[in-house]
């Protein structure tokens, strides 16, 4: 597979990670993201108590941006009556900024509904204008499952493969409560992973948790 964001971030043999969700008070809250050594591999920072809200930022082990991950605003956005649009950014070298993702979350179902029969769409890079997710598939990844149960998948919608799983080891889930705030994600050779946490800190802030205001 293309990497998405950075070719550093793809491993030719699968990746277990663990995600340790922040208080509030640090960052904005947030999670890190770490491996089975315990060694850190990403950072997202969440929107803060006072900072701007529907903003997240991706972060590497050393604390550099890789992705802004915002909320699209303006009038065409509030008058839609479908979707609501994130995008995730990174940037070039000389500081410009690259859309790398879009994602579709729907708007007209309650979010303990989201996911399961509407799904949470997801494109990579810009798309030709004129086209609309309604008439044409032009999404690439879908979210199935529930991300608040920390059950769910990001698959591939051109193959159905699975590229992230999303859940909670049976060792973990003995010793924490239903705050669900360690969970781990389970992510195929040669995907991205910078791409599959940026999806995932998205999420997290749609459901209202540890990135949200």
């Amino acid at each position: 597979m293309t990497p998405i964001v950075s070719k550093i971030y793809c491993s030719s043999s699968e990746a277990v990670l663990v995600v340790r969700r922040r208080p509030l008070v640090v960052n904005g809250g947030g999670f890190v993201v770490t491996d089975c050594s315990q060694r850190v591999i990403f950072r997202v920072d969440g929107c803060g108590i006072s900072g701007p809200k529907e903003e997240l930022i991706l972060r590497d082990a050393q604390g550099e941006a890789l992705l802004l991950v915002r909320r699209k605003g303006g009038i065409v956005e509030a008058l839609s009556i479908n979707y609501k649009t994130w995008r995730g950014h990174s940037f070039d070298y000389e500081g410009a900024p690259k859309l790398v993702f879009s994602l579709k979350e729907p708007t007209n179902i309650v979010k303990s509904c989201l996911a399961r029969n509407n799904l949470i769409r997801i494109s990579v890079g810009p798309k030709p204008k004129g086209i609309t997710i309604c008439t044409t598939k032009n999404w690439d990844f879908e979210i199935k499952g529930h991300f608040p149960d920390r059950d769910c998948s990001i698959v591939d919608s051109r193959s159905g493969n699975e590229v992230a799983r999303i859940g909670i080891k049976k060792e973990v889930s003995e010793l924490m409560d239903k705050s669900k705030d360690v969970y781990h994600v389970v992510v195929k050779p040669g995907i991205d992973q910078a791409f599959v946490f940026g999806v995932i800190a998205t999420l997290d802030y749609i459901y209202g948790e540890s990135t949200s205001c």
